[in-house]
């Protein structure tokens, strides 16, 4: 995994707004790698201690936050959301299709 896929990733990352979300396979066609979502997922989880990329608005494509357990803290994930007004219960972000980003296609 070359470090330019992880910046693409980044980059998108970055771009997505206060108060929503996205999913690692929309970010993954963003940057029309041909990467899948889990290769965004790597390099979601590489990015621990980075405060320029907000990995907690990264979830899975049904709203679920899988990777929480990458985040310092039992519920770090869920509160930095919940700070943005994103509700989660169970793990999930309740309203999911309101609250999701599509990114848009990267050159």
């Amino acid at each position: 995994m070359e470090a330019n896929f992880f910046d693409r990733v980044y980059a998108v990352a970055r771009q997505i707004p206060y108060g929503k979300v996205t999913s690692y396979g929309a970010i993954a066609k963003a940057i029309g790698s041909g990467r899948s979502a889990r290769m965004v997922g790597y390099a979601m989880n590489a990015c621990g201690g980075r405060d320029d990329v907000p990995a907690h608005r990264v979830v899975n494509r049904k709203g679920l936050l899988t990777g929480k357990h990458h985040f310092d803290g039992t519920n770090l994930m869920q509160q930095l959301l919940e700070s943005e007004g994103v509700e989660v219960v169970d793990n999930q972000i309740v309203d999911f299709e309101k609250h999701f980003w599509q990114p848009e296609i990267q050159k």
